[in-house]
């Protein structure tokens, strides 16, 4: 039996103010994988498709993390925070109850490359207090094997543990710069994921390249290997199995909770401070 149950592509699409990103996760392909909600990668070195940035916006309900392959971020918020994400290194953002944010390049040319991925609350923690963190790159742990090198952001791995955490979740994430092979063991998350941004390489026997999105058995074990170097985010978690009502920036269990969310930014009382 395959690891791989399934295969999806992103697909072009905007956010901010104009940023040009690809939708792996929440595109008509492919809905919320819980608790992941939302995957993007953004990756240009055309400074008109990031340099408009994302200027202020409101969350609430979830979790946002910011990693960067290339270029620096900076991020900004309505409880004071503020920060910048340089290569290899994540923001956490638990935006929970609700919290206005900002993340705007700190480049006027060059590569801008990472990832977004909004990870979901259970509904007896979506309406606690927001919490944020800054990982610069050297914080991050890095397992070597080989010329293969894990960077562990959430979860354990051998005797590292990622820095960020996610209470339940069982949270697992991790950057593999595949060259050679590498054995990942299964720590049993019912969702797990793996997307390729870069090169090919083999799974459990399997060619898979850049842009695909996997869905994995969460039992087996990962056998991966590639000659030509690769580089993949592998993704797994304890899903919340509870409803989801998404209206963009705003995920919580019901519509009428929802209403809320809208009601409380249009009246200023969404965010402890409203505006940054």
């Amino acid at each position: 039996m395959s690891v791989i149950k399934s295969r999806h592509r992103g697909m072009p699409a905007q956010d901010g103010a104009g940023v040009k990103l690809t939708r792996v996760i929440n595109q008509p392909g492919l809905r919320h994988q819980d608790p992941f909600l939302m995957l993007d990668e953004f990756r240009s070195d055309n400074p008109d498709d990031y340099i408009a940035g994302f200027p202020p916006h409101p969350h609430r309900g979830f979790c946002t993390l910011t990693y960067m392959l290339a270029g620096t971020m900076e991020h900004k918020d309505s409880v004071g925070n503020t920060g910048e994400v340089e290569a290899g290194g994540v923001q956490w953002m638990k935006a929970a109850k609700g919290i206005i944010h900002a993340e705007m390049p700190k480049q006027v040319e060059g590569l801008m490359w990472g990832f977004q991925l909004w990870v979901n609350l259970p509904a007896s923690e979506k309406m606690s207090d927001p919490e944020w963190f800054d990982f610069p790159s050297e914080k991050i742990p890095e397992v070597q094997a080989g010329n293969t090198t894990l960077r562990l952001i959430a979860g354990n791995y051998g005797n590292e543990k990622g820095p960020v955490s996610l209470s339940g979740r069982d949270f697992f994430m991790a950057d593999v710069k595949l060259s050679g092979e590498l054995e990942l063991k299964s720590q049993q998350q019912e969702k797990r994921l793996a997307y390729v941004y870069e090169g090919e390489l083999e799974l459990n026997g399997e060619t898979v390249s850049r842009g695909e999105l996997l869905q994995l058995d969460s039992n087996s074990d990962l056998a991966l290997k590639s000659g030509s170097g690769a580089g993949l985010i592998v993704l797994a978690a304890k899903p919340i199995k509870e409803p989801i009502a998404q209206y963009g920036p705003f995920v919580m269990n019901t519509s009428d909770e929802l209403d809320s969310a809208i009601k409380d930014y249009q009246n200023g009382t969404l965010a402890a401070n409203q505006k940054l």
